[in-house]
């Protein structure tokens, strides 16, 4: 028997008994004990299997390009990122912008705007819709990792990496939605074309802020994980199986603001089941990575 065949027998087997993933978390653990880390297969490990919580955070900050490939300068690298953290904070802090009070998002948001020399006379500003997005990806990302220092890197290298990569493709996204909705039940893009809904989903939502507020948090990084290594399309998958799922409810709205109100909060009791039903219909259109891990 081949080593692939074995390979595959064996995760038929773990599934069957119920350790299903076993085989996978094996191939990244082999993966992580390289002296340089591989980005490609990384990635490619990443498009095709959920990442083991107990390692999201360390992949994820490489493929951000918070932590190097090399990883005997990790440790190194991240102090000076504590560093560089706790001296942006004290900052703050000594020109009296946050206290202990302040929500923690909005002071990550200080500090990335006093990073980036932006930083306001006064914090009663007005926010712009790159505050919103950044408040909506820090709030999800607060929910997702526990220290702080590594969720603030976190955010605002996914900000930067969602703006670089995915910005020009908003308008795409919604043309792939409503192509790939119609292949999967053309009877409800037609209803909500003929209530004048289609155009009306919240579409920044799902494909500006990365469903940061409308998935919890355990269902959300399952999502980001493609986001994180190079795949933006899965937020398309998303919105089809959520309208999918919902499609009797969605058929008994008949206006779009009960309907948008609906899709910006939706139960949470499933969301796991639609998120892996989302990134099987990602595989079924778009293919799975072939690169071996």
């Amino acid at each position: 028997m081949s080593e692939d065949s074995q390979r595959n027998f064996r995760s038929v087997y773990y599934e069957k008994v119920g350790f299903r993933g076993v085989e996978e978390k094996k191939s990244l653990e082999i993966l992580l004990k390289d002296d340089r880390l591989d980005i490609e297969k990384l990635c490619t490990f990443s498009q095709r299997f959920p990442l083991p919580s107990m390692y999201r955070t360390l992949v994820w900050k490489v493929l951000l390009g918070i932590l190097p490939q090399h990883q005997e300068t990790h440790s190194v690298v991240m102090v000076h990122r504590r560093e560089q953290y706790h001296d942006v904070h004290n900052a703050l802090e000594v020109i009296r912008f946050i206290d202990e009070s302040t929500p923690k998002s909005e002071v990550f948001l200080h500090m990335y705007h006093l990073e980036m020399g932006n930083l306001s006379h006064s914090q009663a500003y007005p926010l712009e819709s790159e505050d919103e997005l950044f408040l909506a990806i820090a709030s999800a990302m607060e929910d997702m990792i526990d220290d702080d220092v590594d969720c603030y890197w976190l955010i605002k290298s996914f900000v930067s990496h969602i703006e670089s990569k995915f910005r020009a493709s908003h308008i795409q996204m919604q043309k792939s939605f409503e192509h790939y909705l119609n292949l999967e039940d053309n009877r409800l893009v037609t209803h909500l074309k003929t209530g004048n809904t289609l155009d009306k989903l919240p579409y920044d939502l799902w494909f500006k802020k990365c469903f940061a507020g409308c998935l919890p948090a355990s269902s959300l990084q399952r999502v980001w994980d493609k986001l994180v290594s190079g795949s933006c399309k899965i937020l398309v998958f998303v919105a089809v199986e959520i309208l999918l799922t919902f499609k009797m409810k969605i058929m008994a709205l008949n206006n779009a603001d009960s309907l948008s109100k609906f899709l910006e909060k939706i139960p949470e009791d499933n969301t796991d089941a639609i998120v892996s039903k989302a990134i099987d219909l990602w595989h079924k259109h778009c293919g799975v990575p072939a690169h071996s891990v």
